[in-house]
C-alpha cells in the first residue's frame, strides 16, 4: 500500500502559493478543501465548449450540457451507493439539503411528536430542526456530548420512544473530528419508526457515504469539502419517502403541468430542482468525485490517520495547549486552545507564518459552551497535507506562544 503525497500535491495549483514569503500550509480543510487541476479544467471546459441550459434544448450545446450534467448525477449515485439515480437531488450544499427536509418536516409534525438532534451539530443541522419544531409544536431534544467529545449513546437510547418521528445525526463533527456510529444510531431510530437524516458534510469528504449500508432516509453533503467547487451539493433521499415529501421551492423544472388555477409537480429528482440548475458546478462536482474515488482509499485513510496521530502526539507534548475532543474514533481535526491567548490571536499569528487554520465557534456554539471555551483553533487535514506541514504548524505555534507570553 503506497501513497505518493508529493504527486497528489502537484495536482493542486494553489498549494504553490506563498503567504508573506512563507510556503502556504493549508490546514482549513474542514471548512473547504482545495481543488485539483482536473476539477478546475472541468469548469473551464463547460464554459468554453458547451455552455447551455440543460434539458429540453433543441441544439447540440444543450444536448452535450445535459449529457454531462446527468452523467455527474450518475457519478454521485455510485459514490453514495444509492439504489436509484432519481434519488440524487442537486442543491447549493449541505445546508440547503437539510432545509429541504426541515421545511417539509415542519408541515408533517404535530404537537406531541419529537425530533432528536445532537449537542455536537453544526448550526445547519441544529437550528433547522429547532425551527421545524417551533413551527409544528413538536418537541426538540438533543443527545448530550461526553467529556471525550463523543455522543452519549446510552442517553440517545433513553431519548428514543414511540413519539420520536425524526433523528438528525452528524456523520462527523466538524468542530471535533468525532466519527459518530451513524449506522448503529440509525438502526436504533428505525426500531421506533423514526426517519433519519445524516449530515454528511464531513463524512462524505472521507468517502464514507454508503447510504444503503447506513440505512438512513436522507444524506446531505457539499462538493467543496470533497475537492469540488463551492455552491453545489447533494441531498440523497429514499425514493419511498422523498417522492411525496412537500416541495421546497416552485418554478421551472419542478413543474409537470400548470394551469391558471393549479400545478402538478414533476417526478424525482426534478420536483426539488426548481429554476436553472448550477450546471457547471454539478459537472465539476462529478469530476471531483471521479478523481477522489480513483485513489487508493485504504492508502488515503492510512495517510489521514497518520497526520492526525502525529499532530495529536505533538499537541500532547506542547506546554500550554489543550486538545478539545478526545474521541476514540476521530479523523482529520485537531481542535485546541492555548493558555497564552484567544483562538483568534492564535489564528492571526499563524497566518503571518503561512499557516492557515480556522478559529472561532465553527458554527457549533452549543458544543463550545459544553466545553466552556469561547471557541478553538482548528487544524484540519486533507490528503495533500504532509507530516512536514504538521511539524511546521507546531514550530509556528512555539513562536505564537512566545509572542503571546
Amino acid at each position: 500500500m503506497s501513497f505518493d503525497v508529493s504527486a497528489i500535491r502537484d495536482e493542486f495549483p494553489i498549494l504553490k502559493r506563498k503567504i508573506d514569503g512563507n510556503p502556504l500550509v493549508y490546514l482549513d480543510n474542514a471548512a473547504t478543501t482545495q481543488k485539483p487541476q482536473c476539477v478546475i479544467d472541468a469548469l473551464v471546459n463547460y464554459y468554453t465548449t458547451c455552455n447551455a441550459n440543460v434539458h429540453r434544448g433543441a441544439h447540440r450545446l444543450a444536448d452535450e450540457a445535459t449529457r454531462h450534467f446527468e452523467n455527474a448525477r450518475d457519478i454521485v449515485k455510485t459514490f453514495l451507493n444509492a439504489p436509484k439515480r432519481e434519488e440524487v437531488i442537486w442543491t447549493t450544499g449541505t445546508t440547503e439539503g437539510i432545509n429541504i427536509i426541515a421545511n417539509g418536516l415542519s408541515s408533517l409534525l404535530q404537537p406531541g411528536d419529537e425530533v432528536i438532534a445532537t449537542g455536537m451539530d453544526h448550526h445547519a443541522n441544529l437550528v433547522t430542526w429547532q425551527q421545524a419544531c417551533k413551527a409544528s409544536g413538536a418537541t426538540f431534544k438533543t443527545v448530550p456530548v461526553t467529556d471525550e467529545g463523543e455522543l452519549d449513546l446510552a442517553a440517545y437510547q433513553f431519548l428514543l420512544n414511540e413519539r420520536t418521528k425524526f433523528v438528525a445525526i452528524p456523520h462527523v463533527s466538524n468542530a471535533l473530528g468525532t466519527i459518530n456510529p451513524v449506522k448503529e444510531m440509525t438502526v436504533k431510530a428505525k426500531a421506533v419508526g423514526a426517519l433519519v437524516l445524516i449530515d454528511g458534510a464531513q463524512g462524505a469528504a472521507h468517502g464514507w457515504a454508503d447510504v444503503q449500508d447506513i440505512g438512513c432516509d436522507f444524506y446531505a453533503f457539499s462538493a467543496h469539502k470533497l475537492y469540488g467547487p463551492m455552491g453545489i451539493g447533494v441531498l440523497w433521499g429514499r425514493e419511498a419517502v422523498l417522492a411525496d415529501w412537500p416541495v421546497w421551492r416552485t418554478g421551472g423544472e419542478m413543474i409537470s403541468t400548470v394551469t391558471l388555477q393549479d400545478a402538478i409537480w414533476n417526478v424525482l429528482p426534478y420536483r426539488f430542482e426548481a429554476g436553472t440548475p448550477n450546471v457547471a458546478d454539478a459537472i465539476a462536482m462529478g469530476e471531483a468525485i471521479r478523481w477522489f474515488s480513483a485513489l487508493d482509499q485504504e492508502a488515503v485513510a492510512a495517510h489521514e490517520k497518520a497526520l492526525l496521530a502525529h499532530a495529536t502526539k505533538l499537541a500532547d507534548e506542547f506546554d500550554g495547549l489543550t486538545v478539545i475532543g478526545r474521541a476514540k474514533n476521530k479523523i482529520g481535526v485537531l481542535s485546541f486552545v492555548m493558555e497564552q491567548g484567544h483562538p483568534a490571536d492564535i489564528g492571526f499569528l499563524l497566518d503571518r507564518q503561512g499557516i492557515a487554520v480556522r478559529t472561532g465557534d465553527h458554527c457549533a456554539q452549543p458544543l463550545m459552551a459544553r466545553f466552556n471555551v469561547p471557541g478553538t483553533a482548528r487544524a484540519s487535514f486533507a490528503i495533500y497535507n504532509t507530516l512536514e506541514e504538521v511539524d511546521a504548524l507546531f514550530a509556528a505555534l512555539k513562536k505564537v506562544r512566545s509572542m503571546l507570553a
